[in-house]
């Protein structure tokens, strides 16, 4: 293994410099990836606060805005499973830098594409979100090779925290942005963001652990014994991946869960806004709120799963609680708001709904690794895809209701009945049991 790296006096005359480094080199990775998801959701969500002051400019009715906010998914959705292949091919390192690159500079020209029209600025929306599909299964790519299994629950809460984190600074910052200087700044500010964190990227991380000039020998010897991939991957086992009931389980909770994320994460300014009353500032601000109750949830259930793992319970049994809990709670916290008489009490339920929901990210998100680790970047991208449907369907789906009905709640109650189905399914069919080596 020392040979292999080209490097077998340093490691073995210079153990002593090579312990000293107290820092891990995988946390490097997941503490990049982390930012990467962070930048991803500022890219993707700074628009759910800026389409309020642009929606004014250009005249869009709700829903013209709905496909203006929707847009972003048909990119994501069309490219989730090529980017998974290519991951798969080419390595978490190179898909991911590139992806952030080039979605960064579809944020940067987004002002002037609606300027320029309202299908241009689609385009604009729909290339962000082609670039945006690489992140996930580029992460997992990386995190197969890089984190042992019993450091999976709390490296995959901590990456997939860049979702609320992301969302939340970007709603709190937008609006701010948006009053002090225009709604194109936030495009400008974090389309740069992106471009800076690829060049941090390109030069801290490596595909192989074992290819790492600075890895110590102690660090090394525990990812290769914590169940990461050290073979080659194969041919993609397509058939058995899309035959197996444990993956039709994921695809169809990844669908679930993220149906309540995206109509969430793009109406919750909107709905502060028109049904509460709030500015554009405080409606920001307000919609902030349950996304920073989701980071912290994120994490805890994270921890929660970990630690039950450790103590023997068997992983099928924590995903099917972590999941089970987190979109019935969800559900349970959605019904409620149609009797939110203030806009506290309609953020306290909302704060519920998003922290219940994170428990589905130490139940459905670890799965892909544990069915088929050498295929989590390619599985990633498959129920990615179903994934990302809501955020097309889900968010337009909203803003008609809206308009039809004059209020949110049947788009609430929608949303509560697909989590307890994707509840249903996951107990009946949802399994961690290794599919493929």
């Amino acid at each position: 293994m020392i040979r292999e790296n080209g490097r077998a006096s340093s490691l073995i005359e210079g153990e002593a410099t090579s312990t000293s480094v107290r820092w891990p080199k995988r946390y490097t990775v997941v503490g990049l990836a982390f930012c990467a998801a962070f930048i991803c959701y500022i890219d993707r969500v700074n628009l759910s606060v800026a389409v309020i002051p642009m929606q004014k400019a250009f005249g869009w009715s709700e829903t013209t805005k709905g496909l203006v906010l929707s847009s972003f998914f048909i990119g994501y959705m069309l490219f989730a499973i090529p980017a998974g292949y290519l991951t798969n091919r080419w390595g978490g390192k190179v898909m991911l830098g590139a992806a952030v690159t080039w979605w960064s500079v579809f944020t940067l020209a987004t002002p002037a594409a609606a300027v320029a029209s309202l299908p241009l600025l689609i385009a604009a929306r729909i290339g962000l979100g082609l670039g945006e599909a690489a992140m996930f299964p580029a992460a997992y790519n990386l995190f197969g090779r890089w984190v042992p299994t019993a450091e999976r629950s709390r490296a995959i809460s901590l990456l997939l925290s860049g979702i609320p984190l992301g969302t939340l600074f970007a709603l709190g910052t937008t609006g701010w942005l948006v009053t002090s200087s225009g709604w194109s700044a936030p495009f400008y500010l974090f389309g740069a963001a992106g471009l800076m964190w690829a060049l941090v990227w390109g030069r801290r991380i490596h595909d192989d652990p074992t290819k790492h000039p600075r890895i110590s020998n102690s660090e090394l010897a525990l990812i290769r014994s914590g169940g990461v991939i050290t073979q080659a991957r194969t041919q993609v086992p397509w058939r058995l991946l899309l035959t197996a009931p444990a993956t039709w389980a994921l695809i169809l909770n990844h669908f679930c869960s993220n149906w309540v994320l995206y109509v969430l994460l793009a109406w919750l300014p909107s709905y502060f806004h028109g049904v509460q009353g709030l500015d554009t500032g405080r409606a920001g601000l307000f919609a902030a709120a349950p996304w920073l109750t989701m980071f912290v949830m994120i994490n805890v259930s994270g921890v929660l799963a970990d630690g039950l793992i450790r103590r023997g319970v068997s992983l099928t049994a924590v995903r099917k609680l972590m999941q089970t809990v987190g979109l019935v709670g969800s559900a349970a916290f959605l019904l409620l708001t149609k009797d939110a008489a203030s806009a506290s009490s309609a953020l306290g339920l909302m704060c519920g709904a998003l922290g219940m929901l994170a428990f589905t990210w130490s139940g459905m998100m670890p799965n892909h690794l544990e069915i088929a680790p050498r295929y989590a970047d390619v599985l990633m991208g498959i129920t990615n895809t179903a994934g990302t449907i809501p955020g097309i369907i889900g968010v337009a789906v909203t803003g008609w209701l809206v308009d039809v009905t004059g209020t949110y709640v049947s788009a609430f109650v929608l949303a509560a009945v697909i989590n307890v189905f994707g509840a249903i399914v996951w107990l009946l069919f949802g399994s961690s049991r290794r599919l493929v080596d």
